[in-house]
Parts: C-alpha cells; sequence; structure tokens
C-alpha cells in the first residue's frame, strides 16, 4: 500500500483543543501508522483563541518524534485562521506558519465571511509567495451555500483539502453532500484527517481513500492521500491538479441554451 501523508493534524501535546498530552499523542501516532500514514503535519491552531508560538511547537514536535519512534515522520504547520493580525504577520514572514516551510499554507475561513473581500486576502497570499491550502471548505456554511466559491478560489491558485471524516459522514449529510460535489467536480486536492483525538475526529486516511476510489478511481485516490500531500510536504507543484468541472446548475443552463 503507497504510503500516506497527513498534512492536517491537531496531534502535539497541550497546544489547542486537540492532543491534550503526549500519551495521547502517542496513541494517536500510532493509529496513524496503523492506518498506513507514515507522514504527519502537526498543525496546531493560530486564531483568537490560541496563539502559535513557533518554539515551541518545534520543541513539542521534537518531543513527540523522540516518544513515537521514526514513524511517522512529525513536521510542522498551522491551522491558520485567515484573521487580519495573521495575514499581516505571514505576508510579513512568508514560512512562519506555512507547511514544512514551504509555500504551502493551511488557511482557514471563519463561518461567515466576504467572499469578494476573502478573494482579496487570498490575492495577497499568493502575490508575497505563499499557496494558500483552503481547509474543510465542505464544512464552512458560506462554501455549502456557494457552489461556485471553491472553484472561483482554485482559478486564483488556491488548493482544497476536505476532512476524511466529511468523506465517511461524519460531518453530517450536508458535509458529506458538499465534499461529494467537491470530489465530482475534480475540486479536491488532499484529504486530510483534521484529527484532534483518539476517540473522535481520529487519525487515519484509509476509509477515506476508500471512499473516494468508489465515488472516483483509485489513481485519484491515491493522488489525494498520497501524491499530492507528499508534494506539498517537499515544496513540490501538485500531480494532479486538474481543470474543475462546472457546477451542476452552469451544465444545465448550458443545456437549456442549447
Amino acid at each position: 500500500m503507497h504510503p500516506h501523508v497527513d498534512i492536517h493534524c491537531h496531534i502535539l501535546p497541550g497546544l489547542d483543543d486537540g492532543a491534550p498530552n503526549l500519551e495521547v499523542s502517542v496513541e494517536m501516532a500510532r493509529m496513524a501508522r496503523e492506518d498506513g500514514t507514515r507522514h504527519i503535519v502537526a498543525t496546531p491552531h493560530a486564531n483568537f483563541q490560541f496563539a502559535y508560538d513557533g518554539a515551541k511547537v518545534a520543541a513539542l514536535r521534537d518531543e513527540l518524534q523522540a516518544a513515537i519512534g521514526p514513524e511517522p515522520a512529525i513536521l510542522i504547520g498551522c491551522d491558520f485562521h485567515l484573521s487580519f493580525e495573521n495575514v499581516r504577520d505571514a505576508i510579513a514572514n512568508p514560512r512562519k506558519y506555512s507547511v514544512n516551510q514551504t509555500q504551502y499554507q493551511l488557511v482557514e475561513f471563519a463561518e461567515s465571511f466576504k467572499m469578494d473581500a476573502m478573494e482579496g486576502v487570498l490575492s495577497q497570499l499568493l502575490q508575497a509567495g505563499m499557496v494558500p491550502v483552503l481547509t474543510h471548505p465542505e464544512r464552512n456554511p458560506v462554501f455549502q451555500q456557494h457552489d461556485d466559491l471553491a472553484g472561483r478560489y482554485v482559478q486564483l491558485g488556491c488548493v482544497v483539502q476536505i476532512t476524511s471524516g466529511s468523506l465517511t459522514g461524519d460531518f453530517g449529510k450536508t458535509a458529506f453532500k458538499t465534499a461529494m460535489d467537491l470530489l465530482d467536480r475534480d475540486l479536491v486536492h488532499v484529504i486530510a484527517s483534521d484529527a484532534h483525538s483518539t476517540k473522535r475526529r481520529v487519525p487515519g486516511l484509509a476509509a477515506a481513500e476508500q471512499a473516494a476510489r468508489e465515488r472516483r478511481s483509485a489513481a485519484i485516490a491515491q493522488a489525494l492521500v498520497a501524491d499530492n500531500p507528499a508534494a506539498i510536504i517537499a515544496g513540490r507543484t501538485l500531480p494532479f491538479f486538474p481543470e474543475p468541472r462546472p457546477t451542476k446548475k452552469k451544465k444545465m443552463l448550458s443545456f437549456l441554451r442549447g
């Protein structure tokens, strides 16, 4: 089996609403390894509730890696909230919050935001040399209500990451339906766990890979859990980045015009 790469995981102990202590972190790593994950990007929050301390993150990563051994390899990233202060700091320090010191930057949207204004923010990040990776848009009410929005941001140069649990129904019907729609329209580039614990929102990508394989194909499923995330942690261009397909509404309009 090809090794999985999980670019979004709250595995470091005591930093946010993820693993509360080292014991849970070690168990999360074991679960991920047994499920086929060989690299995990530890992505603590940087938002209004949780401050991001790069030195502390690095120290906890080293402590966790020493406790679990060589696999899975723990890399550093950030679940980066798109606040004014964060964006300003990231533009001044383009690799401070990024995935494994690459150009790729996870970005988390608020549950309510102005779409045009956010397009400007994403453009600023792109101009500063970052590639925004939109985290779990299928779980965001604005993306759920505007099915053309993800495609609009992808056309700018952004990457889309959905949560593994969305494909298996763990986040409810709306997230499932939105995730499948994004998958159908080639608007998913990465599947990640966004794991927070050993009980709910757990590590592992195998079940989501199977769901993606059944919905699309084995090759696409592999790209989303292995090939593309491996390219992200290495700072390479994504090998799977197809032209998005139109929404069903656009297809219907086209049919009516024809």
